[in-house]
């Protein structure tokens, strides 16, 4: 590896919030990169049933909005997108011990959503992640 010449120039390393240094360019580069946008396409109000297992609660009012992963041409991004919303789930007993758990959401046009119970309240949510974040997909 050839040693810098004395006259070269070096870039100044940006420096990041836990003190660390990077380059200025990846610094650059890394603030301009464009993050997709969650857009909504769709939102769902209505009275449907939840599915645990083997157990069915019916009548459990639902609101639920679904968000999709854009680029800045506008096209979708498969796989990237957010469910989120609530449910009643104040029929069921003991849904503090659905939390965190995954439920099936029928709803009212016949539909599925498998959603994670986020809260004791029914905060509902399911994210997907896109096609670059894992092998599993």
């Amino acid at each position: 590896m050839a040693a810098p010449r004395s006259g070269a120039k070096r870039r100044p390393l940006a420096k990041r919030l836990d003190g660390s240094r990077r380059s200025f360019a990846s610094a650059v580069y890394n603030s301009r990169v464009a993050q997709p946008d969650l857009k909504l396409v769709e939102e769902c109000i209505g009275t449907g049933a939840i599915e645990s297992g083997d157990a069915r609660f019916a009548n459990v009012q639902y609101r639920v909005s679904r968000f999709q992963g854009m680029t800045e041409s506008g096209l979708p991004i498969p796989g990237l997108h957010r469910t989120e919303g609530s449910v009643d789930v104040s029929a069921i007993p003991e849904s503090a011990a659905l939390v965190g758990s995954s439920l099936t959401l029928r709803l009212e046009d016949g539909r599925a959503l498998i959603l994670t119970l986020a809260e004791p309240g029914g905060r509902v949510l399911s994210v997907g992640h896109g096609p670059r974040r894992c092998l599993c997909c």
